[in-house]
């Protein structure tokens, strides 16, 4: 979502770190361009001014033009001013400081994914803090709408309330109220309905509904991929009802971000959640300074090991650690690997968590990193038998077909896959038989094809 902003500040900062010294006509002319980054990424022109200021002063005092490293010191100012602009440090939590059932009050317009949020929200409270969740669908207006909640709500495991026809979105508030306080429900989450523009009559409708329940939380959904008309909707919610915090969607998206930089600036709510893609655990805490490190080309590398940590099987880790020890990593293993970086998410999202990942962005496209390659490797792997995956030099041309044609790839594509992991076997064991001592003896080199290292007397190489 923000590539296109990242570029555009990662060449403004590289022309600054290969200058000795820094003038103010050099800043001037650096802020200059970041101004109008920030407003092709359609940031809303008095955040932009209101941030740029705020650099400036920083970033011309004496401190900076007179520092070892004044290029790092910009970056490092406008670091700061990107995570002020974005929320200050830190995820900011939901109110739950309040008595049950507490009332989560879901608010946008038609389309921003305010359902499947709500559907997303549940699950996420119920798995990660074990709360007692109940959906309730005020949307009478969509059809369907509330048969679509009722469905999200057995997806993600937890309760709805049935559904009563001619209740007004009043009543079907009141009664999921009544209902969660009966049942002995956490929370009720009120999904309400959206219309396709900001009118009197929806506000009216949210409103009365606001003030009958009381909730802890306004959250206002709002799409990253409507740019400013995102920032405009959410002014319009939070004069009308107070917008407790926001949640982004389409997160994953080619929207130029500045929706998500100008929000906290225009409503003065935090965005609380991101969503990034359609599966319902596909809902994260808004960090910041994380953010902000994205867009600066300096990665996320602790939302990376936090999505690894939950993604990742560690009793399965552990045994494939066991296995590689031992030099008996067989195909089937290497499945599981695969299986276990799908749920991480796709590689390109895994590789923009990565430090100066921009620099390589060109490489990485002609890789096609985004071309289900892994699923592809999985699936010639599952149309293998048990004996070659185990053994795979087993695997000659007959072989090979029969497994292309099962896996719907081609021969070629079998040929690369054990070449890959011909050569990830062919790694183990030289770090296997060089051990922990060789290894920072020789270096990452020792384990390249033909050993990287010098060659013993005679002419001999180790391996």
């Amino acid at each position: 979502m923000f590539d296109a902003l990242s570029d555009r500040l990662s060449g403004v900062f590289d022309r600054l770190r290969r200058r000795g010294a820094l003038s103010e006509a050099d800043v001037t002319e650096a802020l200059r361009e970041v101004r109008l980054a920030l407003l092709d990424a359609d940031v809303a022109l008095e955040v932009v001014k209101d941030f740029i200021a705020k650099v400036r002063e920083g970033a011309v005092g004496a401190a900076v033009l007179k520092s070892v490293s004044p290029g790092q010191m910009v970056v490092k100012i406008v670091n700061d001013a990107l995570v002020e602009a974005l929320g200050g440090e830190g995820a900011v939590p939901l109110n739950l400081n309040a008595p049950a059932p507490i009332p989560f009050l879901m608010v946008g317009l038609q389309g921003s994914g305010k359902t499947t949020t709500s559907g997303k929200l549940a699950l996420r409270l119920r798995e990660k803090l074990r709360k007692r969740v109940l959906l309730a669908s005020l949307d009478t207006q969509r059809p369907a709408a509330q048969l679509q909640l009722a469905q999200l709500a057995e997806r993600a495991g937890v309760s709805s309330l049935p559904i009563i026809a001619g209740q007004t979105p009043l009543e079907i508030a009141a009664r999921a109220i009544d209902t969660a306080r009966r049942e002995v429900f956490d929370i009720v989450i009120l999904d309400t309905a959206g219309r396709l523009s900001i009118d009197a009559a929806l506000m009216d409708e949210v409103r009365a509904v606001r003030d009958a329940t009381q909730p802890a939380e306004t959250l206002l959904v709002v799409d990253a991929m409507t740019g400013q008309d995102a920032v405009n909707t959410a002014r319009a919610f939070n004069a009308a009802l107070g917008v407790t915090g926001i949640v982004m969607t389409r997160m994953d998206g080619d929207a130029r971000g500045g929706a998500a930089l100008s929000m906290r600036a225009i409503t003065g709510a935090p965005i609380k959640l991101t969503g990034s893609g359609e599966k319902l655990d596909a809902l994260e805490d808004f960090h910041p300074e994380r953010v902000a490190g994205r867009i600066l080309g300096m990665g996320d590398i602790v939302g990376l090991v936090e999505r690894a940590a939950e993604t990742i099987d560690k009793a399965e880790a552990e045994k494939l650690a066991a296995k590689m020890a031992k030099g008996t990593f067989d195909l089937e293993d290497y499945a599981g690997q695969l299986k276990q970086i799908t749920k991480m998410g796709s590689l390109s999202g895994i590789l923009g968590m990565l430090p100066g990942i921009n620099k390589v962005k060109a490489q990485l496209q002609e890789a096609n990193l985004d071309t289900k390659i892994l699923k592809r490797q999985a699936a010639i792997i599952s149309s293998m038998t048990v004996k070659e995956r185990r053994t795979p030099d087993l695997i000659k041309a007959s072989r090979k077909k029969r497994i292309a044609a099962g896996s719907g790839t081609s021969v070629q594509e079998v040929n690369k896959l054990l070449k890959q992991f011909d050569d990830m076997s062919t790694m183990m064991k030289r770090m296997n038989k060089l051990g922990q001592k060789g290894l920072m003896r020789h270096g990452m080199q020792a384990l390249m094809p033909g050993g990287g290292s010098r060659p013993m007397p005679g002419g001999r190489r180790p391996f």
